[in-house]
């Protein structure tokens, strides 16, 4: 077997190489880094020394046209870990790669606090928005945070105190394994100190429960900016039992309204994902505003009509349709566009919505239930129960 012709090298603040790196940095002809990289090893590259452009992957066919090498790239600490070596293995195989990892930002920041790591959220903000924090911050829960730059630490203090955690303690460990190395603890409610812009920063979680999410479906409906069309709490909470989420999957949410669905749908795990077509545009910045606000900046927003609008959007896992589904041609082009093993779940108030999911469900088959909600109110000085508007639901799954 060829041996591996690009060499993929971690580095920590004090220089120090894996072991069995040196010779094989020594002998590559090109060494490609960021600029500290370079610096901290600049002892041992003898090749040319290349600096990443802006963006790092502009690189790649350069990199890719000095094959069969020798070359390497030297990355911060684990590359596999939140690093760069997931990107250059977008573009070739692991045979032509050799991974020779330094402990990563995380492990020593547990070494440090005395973290058992396997308990911890190790997350990053490096391109990714702050946002996605959020439901990891549950009652005690303790967070390894990557930074962006210098500002992160205080904009991750800064949305704790905001969404009433101030109380929490912030680690800020700096620059962790160099002579440079710091580390401060401070409440999430009191200004920080300006950081090192090498850091990260760990979370102990501490406040009261009413200001971390729920781990269940159906999150009280004044959570959500809306204009009173939103799926009901708990008509939410049934949609999402029969949308029945798994890890990674792909939601369709057609007529997204206030986003409350595809946002409860990402919030079951963070690697879900939702595309929301919304038709009007006061509405679609509303689901955007809720997106963030409840942690899931990553909910992809298309503007337009069903059915027409779907056309070239990745297939969906699972689709919910509302009000929609009553447009000629919406319930044809969702379940075409449905993987096999997928699930479709269609609400229906209106009487020509009904009636295009009881012609559906004739075709296709599935379940119809109907589903009444009545909350106590009152008549007069007397309390009472009042009905809300009865929901028909459609539920049915696409052969494998």
């Amino acid at each position: 077997m060829t041996p591996p012709w690009l060499t993929l090298i971690g580095l920590n603040e004090d220089g120090a190489l894996p072991q069995g790196a040196d010779p094989l940095l020594r002998a590559a002809t090109l060494v490609m880094g960021g600029h500290r990289h370079l610096a901290l090893a600049a002892a041992h590259v003898q090749g040319r020394a290349a600096p990443w452009p802006n963006p790092i992957e502009a690189a790649i066919p350069t990199l890719l046209a000095h094959r069969p090498g020798p070359a390497a790239v030297l990355a911060s600490g684990d590359p596999m870990w939140f690093g760069i070596g997931s990107m250059l293995l977008r573009h070739l195989p692991l045979a032509e790669l050799r991974i020779l990892p330094a402990p990563s930002s995380f492990q020593l920041a547990a070494a440090r606090l005395g973290w058992a790591l396997q308990d911890v959220a190790c997350l990053s903000c490096c391109g990714r928005p702050i946002e996605a924090l959020i439901p990891h911050l549950q009652p005690g829960a303790r967070l390894m945070v990557l930074s962006a730059t210098a500002d992160t630490p205080q904009a991750v203090a800064t949305l704790l105190a905001a969404r009433g955690l101030g109380a929490s303690t912030l680690h800020l460990l700096e620059a962790l394994g160099g002579p440079a190395e710091r580390i401060t603890a401070h409440r999430s409610d009191a200004p920080l100190p300006q950081a090192h812009p090498l850091n990260l920063v760990a979370i102990e979680v501490a406040g009261p429960s009413a200001a971390t999410l729920p781990l269940t479906p159906g999150l009280p409906d004044t959570w959500f900016e809306h204009d009173g069309q939103i799926t009901k709490a708990e008509i939410r909470a049934l949609t999402l039992a029969a949308l029945a989420p798994r890890r990674g999957e792909h939601l369709w949410d057609i007529g997204l309204g206030a986003g409350s669905i595809s946002i409860e749908w990402m919030l079951r795990h963070p690697d879900n994902r939702a595309t929301g077509l919304e038709r009007d545009p006061a509405r679609a910045a509303r689901a955007r505003r809720n997106a963030l606000a409840l942690g899931t900046p990553g909910l992809a927003i298309v503007a337009g009509e069903a059915p027409h609008a779907l056309a070239g959007l990745h297939p969906p896992d699972a689709v919910f349709l509302g009000a929609a589904a009553h447009t000629p041609g919406t319930i044809g082009a969702a379940w075409s566009a449905l993987r096999p093993g997928g699930r479709l779940v269609a609400n229906a108030i209106a009487l020509p919505t009904e009636r295009a999911l009881l012609e559906a469900q004739s075709r296709l088959g599935g379940s119809l239930t109907r589903i009444a909600i009545e909350r106590l109110d009152a008549v007069g000085t007397l309390p009472a129960y009042r009905p809300a508007m009865t929901v028909t639901q459609w539920r049915v799954e696409k052969p494998e």
